[in-house]
Parts: C-alpha cells; sequence; structure tokens
C-alpha cells in the first residue's frame, strides 16, 4: 500500500514539473516590448558608428524565436541584445576622445 502511494505522489510531482517546465512564462506582448527595447538601444549605437559585432545577430535570432511563438527565448536574446548595446554605448562614450599615443 505504501509503494502505491509512494508512486501515485512521484507520478503527480513529476508531471506538475513537467508542466510547469512546458508552460511558457512570457507572452508576445513582453516579446515585443524587450525587442523594442532592445532595438531602440542599438539603433542609438549604430547613429554613432560603435554596433557591436553579434548585437545584430542576436536581434534576428530573438526575432526568429518570437515568430515560432518561444517568447521566453525572445525576452532572453532580446535582452541579451538591449545589454550589448548599452555596453557598446559605454564603451564609445569612454573612448570617443581618446587620443593615439604617439
Amino acid at each position: 500500500m505504501k509503494t502505491i502511494i509512494k508512486l501515485a505522489l512521484a507520478s503527480t510531482l513529476a508531471l506538475s514539473l513537467a508542466a510547469c517546465e512546458s508552460a511558457p512564462t512570457k507572452t508576445l506582448d513582453e516579446a515585443n516590448m524587450a525587442l523594442q527595447a532592445a532595438m531602440a538601444a542599438n539603433d542609438s549605437v549604430k547613429k554613432v558608428n560603435y554596433e557591436w559585432r553579434d548585437t545584430g545577430k542576436i536581434l534576428d535570432k530573438a526575432r526568429e524565436a518570437k515568430g515560432k511563438g518561444q517568447f521566453d527565448e525572445a525576452v532572453k536574446l532580446a535582452g541579451k541584445a538591449e545589454r550589448q548595446a548599452k555596453n557598446a554605448m559605454m564603451q564609445y562614450e569612454q573612448q570617443k576622445n581618446t587620443k593615439p599615443m604617439l
């Protein structure tokens, strides 16, 4: 009897965990907002000609994930692209007045 109860509890727990993992937590609106923020940050860096090499590629992957309905992945990638754009702008600000050493 104890074995049956343990098996029932274990299977219920396993099903609960599987359901939690497979359910997306982000929505289309959240993915859109994250992408808009990342694109805006990257556009400002493009204007000063300081875009980092991979940021555009990451944005493309985020758009692709959103198109496939993978909103969690889209938000994650958009966040990464936004951080890269912000870091690129910080780097630009720090180095824009740097002169070559003679």
